[in-house]
C-alpha cells in the first residue's frame, strides 16, 4: 500500500526516520514523543495557521526546553515555589517574614522558585541566597531586567509567556508558598489550588504566609464564608491549604508533609504512594478503615515496586485503585500517613 506524501502518516514516518538518523542513542519511546512534537510542527502549515499562531508554539516550546535544560541539573532536590506582589517594600513586614522563610528553607536543604522582580520575589531570593534560587522573569514593558540578587545567574530563565512561566512555577514545585499579593499573586494561587484539586498537579503543601495578619484570615473568609458554603467547592478543600502563624511555622508545616511521604504516581489505574518510612500491617487497616471512599474497589496494601516504575525502586509503597477525585480527601490522607507513629 502506497503512502501519499504529506499525508500524516507519510509525515510520522518522516519524523522517525529523522529521529533514527539524529538520534539513535536516545530511548525508542522518547524518539516516538519527540517524532509527535515534530509531526505537530509540521502539521501547522497544513493546518494554515498564520505566522502568529506558528510563532507562539515554537517560542512556547523553546521556553519550556530552556527552562528544563535549566531545572534537569537539580533533580533531586526538593524546591518550594514563591508567590507574593512585586510592590511590597523592602522596609515591610512581608518581606522580612519571605526573606526569614526562605533562609529556613535553604537550611533544611530546599532551593526556592520565584519571579525575578523585586518585592517578595527579591526577598525569596535574598534568604536562601543566589546559589539555591531560580528566578523565573516574565518580561513586561515596565520590568525589563530582574532584582540584583538573581541577574545574571545562569538559574535565571526569562519568559515571554504566563502560561509557560506558570508551568515551570508548578511542574517543580515540591511545595508552595504563598504572601499578600494582588491580581498575579491570586492568580498564582487559584491555579495551584485549581491544578491540584483536580489531580492535574502532584499533591503539595501550600502555606500562606505574612507579616501583617489581616490578609489570609480575610481571603480564608471569603473562601469559606462564599465558595465552600454555596458548593462551589468542599469542605475537604480547605485542606489543601495551611494558614502559616510564622516563618517557622511554614517551614514545620511544609517539612512534616514529608516526614513519611516521599512521591506518589499512577501505574495504570493503580495509585501509587512512595514512602520514606515503612507503615505496619496495623497501620494500613487503619488506613482502609478511615479512608475507604478514596478507594474504587479493593483495599490499600503495602507493596514493593510496581512494574513500570523507574525510580526511588527502594522505597515502600502503599498502593490501591485511586477514584481520581475528590484530592482534599486525599491531602487528608497523605497527612494521616505522616502522623502515624
Amino acid at each position: 500500500m502506497s503512502i501519499r506524501p504529506g499525508s500524516i502518516e507519510h509525515i510520522r514516518l518522516e519524523m522517525e526516520s529523522l529521529l533514527d538518523r539524529l538520534a539513535p542513542e536516545a530511548p525508542e519511546d522518547q524518539r516516538a514523543m519527540v517524532a509527535d512534537v515534530l509531526r505537530s510542527g509540521v502539521m501547522l502549515l497544513h493546518d494554515g495557521c498564520d505566522s502568529g499562531q506558528i510563532k507562539l508554539m515554537s517560542k512556547a516550546v523553546k521556553e519550556m526546553r530552556r527552562s528544563w535544560q535549566v531545572f534537569n541539573h537539580y533533580r533531586g532536590v526538593r524546591k518550594v515555589t514563591i508567590y507574593g506582589s512585586a510592590r511590597t517594600p523592602e522596609d515591610h513586614p512581608d518581606y522580612d517574614v519571605a526573606r526569614v522563610f526562605g533562609r529556613k528553607m535553604a537550611d533544611e536543604g530546599w532551593m526556592a522558585i520565584t519571579g525575578a522582580g523585586d518585592g517578595i520575589m527579591k526577598a525569596g531570593h535574598e534568604g536562601p541566597t543566589r546559589e539555591a534560587s531560580f528566578g523565573l522573569r516574565i518580561r513586561l514593558p515596565f520590568e525589563t531586567s530582574a532584582n540584583d540578587v538573581i541577574e545574571g545567574d545562569p538559574k535565571l530563565v526569562s519568559f515571554r509567556y504566563f502560561f509557560t512561566r506558570k508551568l515551570m512555577f508548578m511542574a517543580h514545585a515540591d511545595a508552595v508558598a504563598v504572601f499578600p499579593g494582588g491580581f498575579g499573586t491570586m492568580d498564582e494561587l487559584f491555579e495551584a489550588l485549581t491544578l491540584i484539586q483536580t489531580g492535574k498537579s502532584g499533591l503539595v503543601p501550600i502555606v500562606l504566609v505574612e507579616g501583617e495578619e489581616g490578609y489570609w484570615p480575610a481571603w480564608q473568609e471569603f473562601v469559606v464564608g462564599q465558595l465552600q458554603k454555596k458548593g462551589f467547592i468542599s469542605p475537604e478543600d480547605e485542606s489543601l491549604i495551611h494558614l502559616a502563624e510564622s516563618p517557622e511555622d511554614a517551614r514545620d508545616h511544609i517539612m512534616q508533609f514529608y516526614r513519611r511521604y516521599h512521591s506518589s504516581r499512577y501505574v495504570g489505574p493503580t495509585f501509587v504512594i512512595r514512602m520514606s518510612l515503612p507503615l505496619t500491617d496495623e497501620q494500613v487497616e487503619t488506613l482502609n478503615e478511615e479512608f475507604a471512599d478514596v478507594v474504587d474497589g479493593g483495599r490499600m496494601s503495602l507493596s514493593q515496586a510496581l512494574r513500570g516504575e523507574t525510580d526511588h525502586l527502594d522505597l515502600p509503597r502503599l498502593t490501591f485503585v485511586h477514584t481520581r477525585r475528590d484530592w482534599g480527601r486525599m491531602r487528608q490522607l497523605l497527612d494521616r500517613i505522616n502522623e502515624l507513629p
